[in-house]
């Protein structure tokens, strides 16, 4: 009888079991069944993004706190020159009862009475007695409601030095956590600097792919001359950096940039991109065309301007020019065509 070689059935089964167990395994990730495990790198993306979206929240704070305390610097300068202008109108009156008082002291300073007694023209004196009583009093009414109105601007002045002083502490504030915001960005920048190389490129795909089926057959065309314009200024920007709280020429934040860009073509944006979602006319994303603004997240944290066949124009973060990018980049919230 020949030999025969037995193979241990428990090796076989294992075999068999691990075989089938790879084959469920890879069908049921393929199917989504089982969620794959994060990754360092799903975490390091998920840190930054979460990073970027605090700083750039913190930005359009601080740019918001800088426009209220640069329109209250303005009506403080109003209010100062109607002091001023006020202040002389006093000054004026002034003098002249000072003459009015001088001609009564060297007139003697006679008792009304007895001026009268001594009078070459008693008529006379009665007449110009009468008329300059009248003046007297007009001046001195006049001088008590400018001394008021001039209480009522210092007033007024104090209130806005002390609205100026509330406006830079908060102003401060905003800084402050922007310079923790940054911190934290440097550290990610260096966590992702740690990575490989290929999945450093992974991360600056995903950063720029786009979600589908967001934009339908919309025009192509500016619908102004001034969107237009706005656009071509934008265009003209390409490369420049992202830098915190500016806007332009050298340097641009988000809002900063289509700002800048629509100032281009004559037409002054608030400086937010909150308040820039609600500087024109709002229309459905199927139907946005070149130079329209897009606004970005429910808390219109981020705002570039739409440049055609499903591309914008924006500054991302610290770190990345001005560029073209996805419209579907990150959930939309609005569409505002100035």
């Amino acid at each position: 009888m020949g030999s025969h070689r037995r193979i241990a059935p428990s090796s076989g089964s294992d075999r068999s079991a691990v075989v089938a167990l790879g084959l469920l395994s890879a069908a049921a990730t393929a199917l989504g069944a089982v969620p794959a495990a994060a990754t360092p790198y799903d975490d390091t993306r998920a840190e930054v993004d979460r990073l970027y979206r605090e700083a750039e929240k913190a930005t359009e704070a601080y740019n918001e706190a800088d426009e209220r305390c640069d329109g209250l610097r303005r009506q403080i300068a109003t209010a100062q020159d109607g002091i001023a202008r006020q202040q002389e109108r006093v000054n004026t009156m002034r003098e002249s009862l000072g003459s009015l008082a001088g001609a009564q002291y060297r007139s003697g300073g006679y008792d009304p009475s007895l001026a009268l007694l001594f009078a070459d023209d008693p008529e006379d004196y009665l007449e110009k007695a009468s008329v300059l009583d009248r003046i007297t009093v007009h001046q001195a009414g006049e001088l008590k409601r400018l001394r008021g109105a001039l209480r009522s601007l210092a007033q007024d002045r104090a209130e806005a030095a002390g609205r100026i002083g509330a406006l830079e502490k908060s102003r401060r504030a905003v800084a402050a956590h922007k310079r923790t915001v940054e911190r934290k960005l440097g550290e990610a920048r260096r966590l992702l600097n740690s990575l490989p190389d290929g999945e450093r490129a992974a991360w600056d795909r995903a950063t720029r792919s786009a979600r589908p089926d967001l934009l339908g057959p919309g025009g192509t065309a500016p619908p102004s001359a001034r969107a237009a314009a706005a656009l071509a200024a934008a265009r003209s920007a390409l490369g420049r950096p992202y830098v915190w709280g500016a806007n332009g020429p050298a340097g641009f934040d988000c809002s900063g940039l289509t700002q800048w860009s629509y100032a281009q073509a004559g037409v002054a944006l608030p400086r937010t991109s909150q308040a820039q979602r609600y500087a024109g006319r709002q229309v459905p994303l199927s139907e946005a065309r070149p130079g329209d603004l897009v606004v970005y997240r429910s808390d219109a944290g981020h705002v570039g301007m739409y440049a055609g066949n499903g591309q914008v124009i924006h500054a991302p973060y610290p770190g990345a020019p001005v560029r073209y990018d996805p419209v579907g980049m990150m959930p939309v919230s609005s569409v505002t065509r100035v």
